[in-house]
């Protein structure tokens, strides 16, 4: 009698579990049988940072309708498509990214610019222009006519609507706090000291009695409303042109430089930011955070749009085009796979957060391979030829020029400092970081 031994395999451990999903494979794992494993990774690795660059296509499509500059942008809270845009013609629209619809237009909402727009709840929309005004517009209403207008003394720059109450706030030579149902401010925000023109004014979204703004005398000043006046104000070196509240952490915040830098600062420690971020050739005039607080978007006179990770300071993806000119106004939609920007050729543009993202449907199988080949640049990442090619990122001439320009400059302005420090008695000239000189005073 013969005993034979027999291999089974049972059928199910070799076909999908679902339609569409991948065959599975046996493998033996043991590391002597596989000795150029390591070898075939790498490749795939660069592999997978290269296509990743071959299909970076990040604009998505251009909304006209404006004939001058763009100077504001707002995302509707709760919709994940809709995004007002004022302009200097005077003109108002509501675009609808999905459909690239108008669902509003007013094309003289104001007289002369639109300098802020800002949503005050379900389908009406705050905006205020240098025409002295603040006008509350319906999107259901049928013609050009406002459903309140608030006049004022004062031409405004910038308006915000608080996240809860039928309260907003304007920016114009002082901060003032309005109620919807009332045709005058209800109180006035004041520093005692206080005499710039306000640029731009934010709530807080988690604590919305705390309000945040920047003056033209490059101050940076918190207000809390319940007591009626200013409680910090911070002086830095250059004036700010824009700032945006982080969306996971209340407490820190974001502020778009004129010495082509951003910061983020805690307001409870508000000596030096908690982080510089550095890439722009020129001002800062814009800046916005994803709604997963894990990355923001910042427009620059340098004509780039740049998004970058929160925590990095270096090395952001750009986009340009060659007809844009300088970018007044950026905005992440409410899903974070979008990016909107307003420029001064007057067009809004709608960009992909992450360029070579795939538009449309994508099947469990293409879906798992994209998770694997990400996770393979993370992990090669710190490999010098992987690494080059997921940084390296195409400049225009221009910027390119203007970057080489000013890492000359730097590099000459620290090697003054290191032979001035070189040949002074020792003590007397301490270097000091960086985070420490860009706040000049600090007033409570």
């Amino acid at each position: 009698m013969v005993k034979i031994s027999v291999l089974q395999h049972a059928p199910a451990q070799h076909l999908p579990s679902r339609p569409g999903d991948p065959t599975p494979t046996s493998r033996n794992l043991d590391p002597l049988l596989h000795p150029f494993a390591k070898a075939r990774e790498r490749t795939r690795a660069l592999n997978a940072a290269k296509m990743d660059r071959i299909f970076a296509k990040p604009f998505v499509a251009s909304l006209e309708g404006h004939v001058d500059a763009v100077e504001c942008l707002a995302r509707q809270p709760g919709a994940l498509s809709t995004v007002a845009s004022g302009s200097w013609d005077g003109g108002l629209i509501v675009h609808d990214i999905s459909t690239r619809e108008r669902r509003l237009h007013v094309p003289q909402a104001h007289k002369g610019k639109v300098t802020g727009v800002c949503w005050a709840g379900e389908g009406r929309l705050l905006s205020c222009g240098v025409d002295k005004t603040v006008k509350l517009w319906s999107m259901n209403q049928v013609g050009e006519e406002p459903i309140n207008v608030f006049p004022a003394k004062y031409a405004f720059n910038t308006i915000d609507h608080h996240r809860n109450d039928p309260v907003f706030a304007t920016g114009s030579s002082l901060v003032q706090v309005w109620d919807e149902t009332k045709s005058a401010p209800i109180s006035n925000l004041t520093f005692p000291t206080s005499t710039e023109t306000i640029t731009a004014v934010r709530f807080n979204p988690a604590e919305p009695s705390l309000l945040a703004s920047i003056g033209s005398d490059r101050t940076f000043t918190l207000y809390d409303t319940r007591t009626g006046r200013a409680e910090r104000r911070v002086v830095m070196q250059m004036r700010n042109n824009a700032l945006s509240w982080s969306p996971t952490f209340p407490t820190s915040l974001l502020l778009a430089s004129e010495d082509h830098n951003l910061y983020t600062f805690d307001v409870r420690h508000l000596g030096a930011p908690s982080q510089i971020y550095k890439a722009h050739v020129a001002g800062v005039m814009s800046c916005d955070w994803a709604p997963t607080g894990l990355e923001f978007v910042s427009g620059g006179w340098d004509r780039t749009v740049r998004i970058w990770k929160e925590g990095k300071g270096t090395g952001p993806e750009v986009y340009h085009t060659k007809r844009m000119q300088r970018v007044s106004s950026t905005v992440f939609t409410a899903d974070a796979r979008f990016v909107v920007s307003g420029s001064d050729d007057g067009n809004v543009r709608v960009w992909k957060a992450k360029a070579s993202d795939k538009l449309g449907i994508i099947t469990a199988r293409e879906r798992a391979a994209m998770e694997y080949r990400d996770s393979l640049k993370e992990r090669w990442k710190m490999d010098k030829e992987v690494g080059k090619v997921i940084r390296t990122r195409h400049l225009p001439k221009p910027v390119y020029k203007a970057n080489t320009l000013k890492r000359t400059m730097l590099d000459a302005r620290r090697v003054k400092e290191e032979r001035r420090r070189k040949h002074t008695r020792a003590g007397e000239s301490k270097p000091k970081a960086e985070r420490k000189t860009v706040v000049l005073q600090e007033q409570k």
